[in-house]
């Protein structure tokens, strides 16, 4: 295990834990079934999807998406302007709260991910993001990193819309950790625009749920059974306004401006809201009142905070 790698305090222990109505036993087991089934069928058909054309094919990854999120007992909320179609090569940078966060992320911005080469090992999840196109990362090799930030660029460059999780470590909800830069070089050397995302997962009063977060030594076995029985939960993504391509020459600045942005909490009590293609769209005049937003991205390693961090703050 690297010591350059990012930690957080949080714990499943003290953090995942749901304020919220619960499922049964047998409505956890059909949900895992279903959302399973569906996650598998993705992972067999995506090689075929690569012949269709790029909307097309982000068209059926939209609705596959919602109807995972769905099947797994979420309901998904997207705050801000819808996302554009594709276009020149964006990098979509998000905070990480749980593995849910793939395709949360997929019901917007259909993209390549970059994730810890871990994730290729893991049942049917690896295999799906294999066939996605997923870039894959050996993190505790601090000499892979640049070839890391070429292939971004490269892709970028193409036209690819990328997705990264820039605090490289899960945080439960509670706080934000920082943003690594350098993800942010490879948008710098390819000229491309960097949209910020914020995710949140509530519980049904709205307050952020820890159910879906995937911090620490968890299982994924363990978090799948969480998130299937809790009840009530909302998948929310924030879409954040774009920082085009040339506002920022230093990488630490452009990273800044991604976390800063995604700190913010939107308010706004008269947002306009609507639905499209069975999910709830809110359109938000105004984006203030700096406080932490939810978060998290499983570390390659967790350490436990003390009581007054882990307990308090996440």
């Amino acid at each position: 295990m690297s010591a350059w790698l990012p930690t957080a305090p949080c714990t499943p222990r003290d953090c995942s834990t749901h304020q919220g109505p619960a499922a049964g036993a047998l409505t956890g087991a059909v949900r895992l079934l279903a959302g399973i089934g569906l996650v598998l069928a993705g992972a067999l058909t995506a090689p075929f999807l690569r012949v269709l054309g790029g909307d097309v094919r982000d068209l059926l990854t939209r609705h596959w998406a919602r109807t995972v999120l769905r099947l797994f007992g979420l309901r998904v909320r997207v705050v801000g302007a819808p996302a554009p179609r594709r276009g020149s090569g964006v990098l979509v940078v998000a905070n990480h709260v749980s593995w849910l966060d793939i395709p949360l992320l997929a019901t917007v911005f259909p993209g390549r991910m970059l994730a810890k080469s871990e994730i290729r090992r893991w049942p049917l999840l690896g295999a799906m993001a294999a066939l996605g196109g997923t870039l894959f990362v050996e993190r505790e090799r601090l000499r892979a990193l640049p070839g890391t930030v070429r292939t971004l660029s490269t892709a970028l460059a193409a036209g690819s819309r990328v997705i990264v999780f820039p605090e490289a470590c899960t945080w439960c909800g509670r706080d934000q950790g920082r943003f690594t830069s350098a993800v942010f070089q490879a948008a710098l050397d390819a000229d491309a625009a960097v949209r910020p995302v914020r995710i949140t997962y509530r519980a049904p009063d709205g307050k952020p749920s820890g159910a879906p977060a995937f911090v620490g030594d968890d299982t994924i076995t363990a978090s799948l059974w969480r998130v299937v029985t809790a009840g009530g939960l909302t998948a929310e993504i924030t879409v954040l306004p774009l920082i085009p391509a040339g506002r920022h020459t230093d990488r630490r600045e452009l990273a800044a401006d991604a976390r800063s942005g995604i700190a913010r909490t939107v308010t706004d009590a008269a947002a306009r809201t609507t639905v499209t293609d069975g999910v709830l769209h809110t359109a938000v005049a105004s984006d203030s009142a700096n406080l932490p937003s939810s978060s998290v991205h499983q570390c390659a390693s967790s350490s436990p905070a003390p009581a007054s961090s882990a307990r308090t703050r996440s």
